[in-house]
C-alpha cells in the first residue's frame, strides 16, 4: 500500500485504470462458462455497483470538491460543474438512443446500444479516478479515497462487464467475440483515467470544476443506466443492492480513507 501510494499521481491513475479494466474483462470471461446469468444475482450485483457508485461520486468527488479551497465560490464551481457532468452523460444518452447506426457485428439495436452507452459513460469514469488521484497532493487522505473509488467503480465494472457479454452471446455471438466486445467497453478508462490525472494536475484551479463535473457524470450514469436496469427485475434486491452498496463504500471511505 505504501509503494502505491509513494508513485506519482499519473502511476496511480495508470495502475488504477488497469485494476478497473481487468474486472470488466473478468466479469466478460463469465460467458466462456455459461449462455445466461441467473437474473436474481445480476440484479443484486448491479444494484450494489449503483450504491457503491453513489457513495463514491459523493464521498470522493463531490464532497473533496466542496472542500477545495479555490478563488470560486464553492456552491458555484460544485454546482455548475455537477451539472455540466451530468448533462454531458444525458445528452450523450439522448443522442445515442435517437441516432441511427448500423449497428453490424452487435446484434440488435439494443446490444448495441448498450455496448456504446457503457463504453460512453467509462469514459468520465475513468476521468473521475484520474481527477481523484490528481487532487491527492493537495488534500489529506485524498490518496486513498481515489483509490477506493477505483476500487468501487472495478467493482461494478465486474457486474457490467457480464451486463455487455451475456446479451450478445445470447443473441448468438461466439463466446470469443462476446468478450472481445464487452472488454472493450472497459479499455477505454485506462486512456480517460490516465488524461485525467494529467490534465488535473496542471491545470489545478480546474480542480473542484473537474471533481464536481466526474460526480455528476457519474451520478447520471447511474440513474440512467444501473438503476433502471436493476429494478426492471426483483425491486428487493435492487434495493438491498443499493443499500448494501452504498454502505460498503461509505465504510471503506470514511474508516480508511
Amino acid at each position: 500500500m505504501q509503494w502505491f501510494l509513494s508513485l506519482g499521481a499519473v502511476w496511480q491513475a495508470l495502475l488504477a485504470s488497469l485494476f478497473m479494466y481487468a474486472m470488466t474483462a473478468l466479469g466478460a470471461s463469465f460467458v466462456f462458462f455459461s449462455k445466461r446469468i441467473h437474473k436474481t444475482l445480476l440484479t443484486a450485483l448491479t444494484g450494489a455497483a449503483a450504491g457503491i457508485m453513489i457513495a463514491a461520486g459523493f464521498f470522493s468527488l463531490l464532497l473533496p470538491a466542496i472542500e477545495y479551497e479555490s478563488t470560486v465560490p464553492a456552491y458555484i464551481s460544485a454546482t455548475l460543474g455537477f451539472l455540466l457532468g451530468g448533462a454531458l452523460v444525458i445528452v450523450s444518452d439522448f443522442f445515442l438512443s435517437r441516432k441511427q447506426f448500423d449497428f453490424r457485428g452487435l446484434g440488435d439495436k439494443k446490444n448495441a446500444l448498450l455496448f456504446f452507452a457503457v463504453t460512453l459513460h467509462n469514459i468520465p469514469e475513468g476521468m473521475a479516478v484520474g481527477v481523484a488521484f490528481a487532487v491527492a497532493p493537495y488534500s489529506a487522505g485524498a490518496a486513498l479515497s481515489a483509490l477506493f473509488l477505483a476500487i468501487g467503480i472495478g467493482i461494478q465494472n465486474f457486474p457490467e462487464g457480464m451486463c455487455v457479454a451475456f446479451p450478445l452471446r445470447m443473441q448468438g455471438m461466439s463466446p470469443a467475440k462476446s468478450f472481445l466486445f464487452a472488454q472493450g467497453s472497459g479499455a477505454v478508462e485506462i486512456p480517460a483515467c490516465v488524461l485525467g490525472a494529467v490534465a488535473a494536475s496542471f491545470i489545478i484551479g480546474l480542480m473542484p470544476w473537474a471533481l464536481a463535473f466526474s460526480a455528476g457524470a457519474m451520478l447520471a450514469v447511474v440513474c440512467s443506466e444501473l438503476i433502471p436496469e436493476c429494478f426492471s427485475g426483483n425491486k428487493t434486491v435492487a434495493s438491498a443492492g443499493i443499500v448494501l452498496g452504498f454502505c460498503l463504500m461509505t465504510v471503506l471511505d470514511l474508516a480508511l480513507g
